[in-house]
């Protein structure tokens, strides 16, 4: 796909840092669970944090092509880079998508001059990869001006967990029914009293990306915070959040997918027998396991741009395309980095060589709600016609 002019001029910044700030740190994130702090700041530092902020309040008014080709640039070095930055971006267009004057003043505004990072808390133990089910509460007290909400429960995952300075929490509506759909968006800013964070995040894979629990004992937030109306979470979650949440992870598992085809090819055409001279590249079955692989990435990366291209342009039929995204990026990215590993041999399969990470971050794409049996079953309900729950 040919990238318009904007997002190719985003792309080539995302690139300089990619190559000056993330790709170096990345090891370093990995290995000792770090949250890319460097990272985030030089995307801020670019103006890269108002990817999804509208023009009009300082931001690029990008959507989800721009987040895509934005994730996978970062992802093919840093997944937890890309999947920090993706979730700053989605929790910031649920924030755009109904912001009131006073949302865009105190939480656009400083996003898009780089001053504020937000993220997603969404995810729950008690409801797993049903991400659209809250079961933390929200009460009203008050009236006008006054008029303050009460939250309590927990969320997990929460990633920039105790790093970002606002948090997109999903609850119950105030005297709703969550079997009604009756859910609710707020915006709860860091530090309020009653948020607690527990444990540090220690993951299999994406170790850099602060993914903690986030626990709220009736923390009380103004109710200019709540997003929308009360009662509209339902369709923040299937409006913004899936279509957004998706293209960025899709996004960074793609570039997981690139650095694997990438590291593979190099080590194919550089990779000799001192005994004979011949080349790793020299010998058919490494060519034909080559061949597989560039297929399987350029058919994904496909599907994952033509998704987000018709999410933008509002296609009715984008949203089969946009469910299979992520599901299809989790399984390529998996699949690469295994046959990368394979092509390296032994040298790859030793403790944080830099093929086992990739592997790793890849297989959390399984896992990560919506799970890949999830968007699966969805696709094809909505392929057949049918309503998704």
């Amino acid at each position: 796909m040919i990238f318009p002019n904007e997002l190719e001029q985003l792309v080539g910044v995302t690139r300089g840092i990619v190559d000056s700030v993330v790709a170096p740190r990345a090891a370093e994130v990995d290995e000792h669970c770090t949250w890319p702090a460097a990272s985030m700041a030089a995307f801020a530092q670019a103006g890269l944090l108002g990817l999804q902020v509208p023009a009009a309040l300082g931001g690029h008014g990008q959507g989800l092509l721009a987040l895509a080709a934005v994730s996978a640039e970062i992802g093919r070095a840093c997944p937890s880079s890309s999947l920090c930055f993706g979730m700053h971006c989605v929790g910031t267009a649920v924030i755009a998508a109904k912001a009131t004057a006073y949302q865009q003043e105190r939480y656009l505004r400083p996003i898009a001059a780089g001053r504020h990072i937000t993220t997603l808390a969404l995810s729950e133990a008690g409801t797993g990869a049903h991400f659209y089910l809250p079961e933390t509460r929200l009460v009203l007290a008050g009236e006008g001006d006054d008029a303050v909400y009460t939250v309590t429960g927990a969320k997990q995952f929460v990633t920039n967990g105790g790093h970002a300075d606002s948090y997109v929490v999903s609850t119950v509506a105030s005297g709703g029914n969550p079997d009604n759909g009756d859910f609710s968006c707020l915006v709860v800013d860091r530090d309020t009293p009653g948020m607690a964070w527990q444990g540090d995040w220690a993951g299999f894979g994406m170790r850099g990306n602060s993914s903690r629990t986030l626990a709220l004992d009736g923390v009380p937030v103004p109710a200019a915070n709540l997003l929308g109306a009360e009662g509209d979470q339902v369709w923040y979650a299937f409006e913004v959040v899936a279509p957004y949440f998706l293209l960025a992870i899709a996004g960074t598992y793609l570039g997981i997918a690139q650095a694997a085809l990438e590291v593979a090819g190099a080590h194919l055409r550089n990779r000799r027998y001192a005994h004979s001279g011949t080349a790793l590249r020299d010998i058919e079955t490494m060519q034909t396991r080559y061949a597989k692989m560039w297929i399987a990435y350029r058919k994904t990366r496909a599907l994952v741009f033509e998704a987000a291209a018709r999410g933008d342009a509002g296609d009715p039929e984008a949203l089969p395309f946009i469910l299979a995204s992520k599901a299809d990026a989790g399984e390529t990215a998996i699949a690469l980095a295994s046959d990368a590993m394979t092509i390296f041999g032994g040298t790859a399969y030793r403790d944080n060589s830099r093929v086992a990470q990739m592997l790793r971050d890849a297989r959390a794409s399984h896992v990560m709600s919506p799970t890949t049996d999830l968007l699966n079953i969805w696709a094809g309900r909505a392929l057949l016609g049918l309503p998704l729950l």
